[in-house]
């Protein structure tokens, strides 16, 4: 496991031609190699780290502050549940790939928000398989495979927060109960909308929608905005099969006829996989609208074991929201942009549970058929951490893009600054960013503990040449179906760093306004 994380790490990182954060990559994955090493490439691959991304902290900049402090946030994430249905259609080295993704999520404020996103994308991508020496003729083998692909795409979030009774944790349960009623609906009227078209279809589609509209929860939620969603990802993955191949006798007897190669079937002992994605979250209503916002996030992880599976995965985001039209105009006039509000995020998850996936083959001369599936559930612990920034000021908003962008002496770099490393007093050379994080930002700290039932199911037809233990070709045509129900919810005690204290430290407390109220099991 750790000799395929190795090698994963090890690759290259593509630069983000649009920000400063390149050299923070790569010293987020090759934190032993150095400044000058990771800036001319040289690096050497160091071990992955184990851990997760996780849901995340409160909502900053409300100036209600109902204990008292401004460095509290308002509210955090109590539970999360979330159904993504991935569908990969690879020809040749073209792979196009649609997804769906929704989650339903609690708020310690009493509300609940439904969140549902679909995207498409295209790319392209390429591998190499290599058999492991002496296990060759059992299928044991490890391949490398490298993906970049572009995607767009929409959705909408519906807020809930209709129920005020004076009672919050009532409040959380007939919101939520709202938000179960109206995903029904919209269940309901995907029915309608995907009806063939035929005779009388308008008049049975009327009646269909106003049967699908009598689901729809008395407190309406507020109308869902409009977030046009773009993103990019570029993945460099690897896994180690284990397995047995089937041989069949020769045609004639002769010298030249051998065993004849029939097929294998194996199963995945371990995978990892590193991953790079830019997306950008445009809002025309709701309560962000006119804003647009950047989020890029870097993200190892790995599984591992035969019928048992290890998971673990660690993620550094950063996220800089700009207003949308000054953003545009600043572009087109080729000025310095001013972001309105920053959260860097880090988190670490760590679990297992049972599963498996196998791979069984065919041969037909150099053409290959391979079908593949299998399932699983996993429990796992996370951790999140949030630095959350106002900025409300030019010199404020200077220092985060100068950060951002890499220009002075202070670029983004690893260790991205966390809030464990925010509520500290700033050494003497803190950057600019680090000494605003410790004045001004909201910190706080989250733990969860989260289930994900998983299956996959897969059907390939390629062509391939074997030269020794290598094997070069190409998929001619593949799909790929992945669909993943994961719930997280809040355990420990959630904190939040207070001000500043003697001494410059911030002390970390109760977060109140997180731990009022408990989720509601779903």
């Amino acid at each position: 496991m750790a000799a395929i994380i190795a090698a994963i790490v090890g690759l290259t990182v593509p630069a983000d031609e649009a920000t400063g954060l390149k050299s923070a990559v790569c010293r987020v994955l090759h934190p032993m190699s150095g400044d000058e090493a990771c800036a001319t490439g040289d690096y050497a691959g160091d071990e992955g780290e184990d851990g997760d991304g996780g849901g995340g902290g409160g909502e900053g900049g409300d100036p209600f502050v109902p204990n008292g402090d401004p460095f509290e946030p308002t509210r955090c994430l109590l539970s999360q549940d979330q159904t993504k249905t991935t569908v990969v259609v690879q020809i040749f080295f073209i792979k196009i790939s649609s997804s769906e993704t929704v989650k339903l999520q609690q708020w310690s404020d009493g509300t609940v928000t439904l969140e549902r996103i679909t995207e498409v994308g295209g790319g392209v991508t390429a591998s190499i398989s290599a058999g492991i020496r002496g296990l060759e003729d059992w299928g044991g083998s490890a391949k490398l495979s490298g993906t970049y692909q572009k995607g767009s795409g929409s959705g909408g979030q519906w807020l809930f927060s209709g129920n005020k009774t004076g009672d919050t944790q009532k409040d959380l349960e007939l919101n939520l109960a709202d938000a179960k009623q109206f995903t029904e609906y919209l269940k309901a009227q995907d029915e309608c909308n995907s009806r063939p078209a035929g005779p009388r279809s308008s008049e049975l589609g009327m009646i269909c929608g106003y049967h699908a509209g009598k689901k729809k929860p008395d407190l309406p939620p507020e109308k869902a905005p409009d977030v046009d969603i773009t993103k990019t990802s570029v993945e460099a993955s690897g896994n180690a099969n284990f397995g047995g191949k089937f041989k069949g006798g020769g045609k004639g007897g002769g010298k030249g006829d051998g065993p004849k190669d029939l097929g294998k079937i194996s199963g995945e002992l371990a995978n990892g996989t590193m991953t790079e994605d830019v997306v950008v979250m445009r809002s025309h209503s709701g309560p962000n609208a006119g804003k647009i916002t950047f989020v890029y996030t870097f993200t190892v992880k790995g599984a591992g074991g035969a019928g048992g599976i290890a998971t673990g995965e660690k993620m550094q985001q950063v996220a800089v929201t700009y207003d949308a039209a000054t953003y545009d105009q600043e572009e087109e006039d080729g000025k310095a942009h001013r972001p309105e509000k920053l959260m860097i995020t880090t988190s670490e998850e760590a679990g297992g549970g049972g599963g498996v996936k196998v791979e069984g083959g065919a041969n037909a001369g150099p053409v290959t058929i391979d079908v593949g599936g299998g399932g699983g559930s996993t429990n796992s612990q996370i951790h999140t951490e949030t630095a959350e920034l106002i900025l409300d000021n030019d010199a404020d908003s200077t220092a985060v893009e100068d950060w951002l962008r890499g220009n002075g002496d202070h670029p983004a770099k690893n260790p991205l600054p966390t809030p464990s490393d925010a509520a500290k007093v700033p050494g003497p050379d803190a950057s600019p960013l680090e000494r605003l994080l410790h004045e001004k930002g909201k910190l706080s700290k989250l733990d969860y503990k989260a289930n994900t039932d998983w299956w996959n199911a897969s059907l390939g037809i390629g062509f391939g040449i074997s030269a020794g233990q290598f094997t070069l070709g190409f998929k001619l045509f593949g799909i790929d179906i992945t669909h993943e129900e994961k719930n997280q919810t809040i355990t420990g005690d959630p904190m939040y760093a207070t001000g500043p204290k003697n001494g410059g430290a911030r002390p970390w407390v109760e977060w109140k306004n997180c731990s009022k109220i408990k989720p509601i099991p779903t």
